[in-house]
């Protein structure tokens, strides 16, 4: 298990305000803050990956087609749940990439929607379950 990841962003306060909307609906909660970074941890003392967010040093712009990053997927446990990111980010106008669907192309259930935040990094909420 990955103990944490981190991820540059332009606008420390821009990203802290689209994620503290986001997280718990994908199942995380604060974990601290301050002036120079930001991080989020799995809800309800669950094991996981904390995620830390930091400023970018560098105002090139975030692409899943260079090395690095690619995507950041986050696992909930119902469908419904799946669909509810979709909403949340409907709701802020976001950039849709993949409405959510069955995507039969990878194994099991796999019941996910992808988008873009404010910064262009590719996220996507994923359920491999087949309930809600």
């Amino acid at each position: 298990m990955l103990g944490h990841l981190g991820l540059n962003v332009p606008d420390l306060i821009a990203a802290k305000n689209y994620y503290d909307d986001l997280m718990p609906l994908v199942g995380f909660e604060p974990f601290f803050d301050a002036a120079d970074e930001f991080a989020y941890k799995p809800a309800d003392n669950r094991p996981g990956t904390y995620l830390f967010f930091y400023p970018a040093k560098s105002a090139e712009p975030y692409s899943p087609d260079r090395t690095g990053l690619q995507h950041l997927a986050f696992m909930v446990r119902r469908r419904a749940l799946v669909d509810r990111v979709h909403h949340h980010v409907v709701s802020l106008r976001g950039n849709v990439l993949h409405t959510p669907q069955h995507f039969p192309q990878y194994p099991g259930h796999y019941y996910a929607t992808f988008w873009s935040d404010p910064f262009g990094i590719k996220l996507e909420a994923v359920c491999h379950h087949d309930r809600d």
